[in-house]
């Protein structure tokens, strides 16, 4: 692609590049001034110019690129792409034969080489997000690694980096031919409406595939359900299906109404039978506190930062709190799930946070089961940041 560029690593992260942490740091970079284009290939090396890796340089978050070879002879180019790709496909294989669930990711970055690139797969259609203009510089590599794998309905993408308006797509159709949108795909047996060519958001998490299931399968049955920050409400579907008394789904967004309204009527499920709630959720919670409104189960799934007119929320410093609200509305017995898809912060942080709430509460609890990713969602050792998810069911006593 381009002439390699050489950046030099502070002797202080040698150690750890070289045993695979694969995120290009800014903190870690000696001379800087060497990345001048997104997408160009850099070579990184210790300040005796000995050789640790190769990767590409793209801002992203915290970082500034990543790395994908430590092999100093290995070129970036299609082979190589599609030689992970292949690799990350063959690994789905259980998935695409699989009748039950037709939606799953079938690349997920780091945890399958090349990070910055995630391919998710929607029932004959595959949506590439790209999270930086240097990985989106390798574009062709990856369409042409796509159309020589497998066969496709069509492929869409979405750029989630700042793109200072400069590509603006109409809906980020790519190749092959445009979805009729809603797509209906399976998840474990569940029909999940989703759309591929509407902003950053499809209408569905597919990370959160295993705890859905055991929701419906293990939890649901016979409960009041409070699913909060329920974004298109398929916590709530499944809930209802696994035979729910009755589901409540809060969420700010003006298009939860709607949305939650369309996941429920493709399964066959009365909305007018289930509540939806479009209102600020500790605003609810305040509501509900009023009202005396109890509920045997309190789905808990903020995003990691988000910012109302009244409250800014982050995960990090603000989960504790939102327990403590949550455990107020909770029957005895009850069970809380508590998720967050905070990467700055562990499992063994985030059960601190859940020990916190509950003591400050003077609430005895257990905690019933936990989920990280899924298997389609792979990850490395040597990145923990890059296994986010952290799900705990929680009983309060």
């Amino acid at each position: 692609m381009q002439t390699e560029s050489i950046v030099k690593v502070k002797s202080k992260f040698v150690k750890s590049y070289q045993a695979g942490f694969p995120l290009i740091l800014k903190d870690a970079i000696l001379n800087i001034e060497s990345l001048t284009k997104e997408g160009m290939i850099v070579q990184l090396v210790d300040e005796k110019s000995q050789f640790i890796g190769k990767g590409y340089y793209g801002k992203q978050n915290k970082g500034y690129g990543w790395i994908l070879t430590q092999n100093k002879k290995e070129k970036i180019d299609q082979s190589f792409f599609e030689g992970k790709i292949k690799k990350a496909l063959a690994k789905r294989k259980d998935l695409f034969n699989s009748t039950q669930t037709t939606a799953f990711r079938v690349f997920n970055a780091e945890g399958d080489g090349i990070g910055g690139l995630t391919i998710d797969y929607f029932n004959g259609y595959y949506l590439i997000n790209w999270y930086s203009e240097g990985i989106f510089a390798f574009y062709d590599y990856v369409i042409d690694s796509l159309r020589n794998l497998v066969e496709y309905e069509g492929i869409y993408q979405k750029k989630r980096y700042d793109t200072g308006g400069k590509y603006i797509e109409e809906d980020g159709f790519v190749d092959g031919k445009r979805g009729q949108f809603p797509l209906i795909v399976k998840e474990n047996d569940v029909n999940i409406a989703v759309y591929l060519n509407e902003g950053a958001m499809v209408g569905v998490f597919l990370d959160q595939r295993d705890v859905r299931k055991t929701i419906r399968d293990q939890y649901a049955k016979g409960k009041t359900v409070l699913n909060t920050f329920s974004y298109t409400g398929v916590f709530s579907v499944f809930a209802a299906l696994g035979g729910a008394t009755k589901t409540t789904s809060v969420d700010l967004a003006n298009r939860s109404l709607d949305k939650t309204k369309e996941q429920f009527s493709i399964n066959g499920i009365d909305t007018e039978t289930q509540d939806i709630i479009v209102e600020d959720v500790f605003q609810y919670f305040k509501y509900a506190v009023r009202k005396k409104k109890m509920f045997d189960m309190v789905i808990l799934d903020p995003p990691s930062f988000a910012r109302s007119k009244k409250r800014t929320f982050s995960a990090a410093k603000d989960y504790k709190d939102l327990l403590k609200e949550a455990i107020l509305i909770t029957e005895k017995e009850g069970i809380i799930v508590a998720s967050t898809n905070g990467a700055n912060f562990d499992m063994k942080k985030f059960k601190g946070f859940i020990d916190q709430a509950f003591k400050e509460s003077n609430v005895k609890y257990s905690i019933k089961e936990e989920f990280s990713l899924p298997s389609d969602f792979a990850t490395i050792k040597q990145y923990k940041e890059g296994n986010y998810l952290k799900v705990v069911f929680i009983q309060k006593h």
